[in-house]
């Protein structure tokens, strides 16, 4: 009976059917939409490691304890993390086919992504408020 109402269906309705997983053009927006937010926000990480280079630590700390440099800090860590468990969650589905180790894979993914994002916010929220 499905296969009697998908020919009813136009290709469009077809396509916004999301395949079998039933997210796949929200996937795939939110991975173009860090990258392209990725561009702005690493070029301002490099500027920003470049200038503190060879600075003390109480310099450091004044500079990134300025809240325009935390935010985009803060918003860089956010784009560069969910770009890369978005990316590495299309890598886990694509090339592992044990039913088994794939889930396994992409909650270590999520995970990793977490601990990570969470380390890294306490360092620059610690170094911005100055503790």
């Amino acid at each position: 009976m499905a296969h009697e109402n998908s020919k009813m269906q136009t290709p469009l309705r077809r396509v916004r059917g999301l395949g079998t997983a039933h997210e796949g053009t929200g996937h795939f927006w939110v991975q173009r939409l860090t990258a392209v937010s990725n561009i702005p926000l690493v070029l301002f990480f490099v500027g920003l490691m470049i200038a503190l280079d060879g600075r003390n630590f109480a310099d450091t700390r004044a500079v990134i304890g300025n809240p325009i440099v935390a935010l985009p800090l803060l918003l860089a860590l956010l784009s560069i993390l969910t770009h890369m468990r978005l990316g590495m969650q299309v890598i886990i589905e694509d090339y592992v086919h044990s039913a088994l180790l794939k889930p396994v894979l992409v909650m270590l993914n999520t995970f990793y992504v977490v601990v990570i994002g969470a380390v890294s916010a306490f360092a620059i929220l610690k170094l911005a408020f100055g503790g």
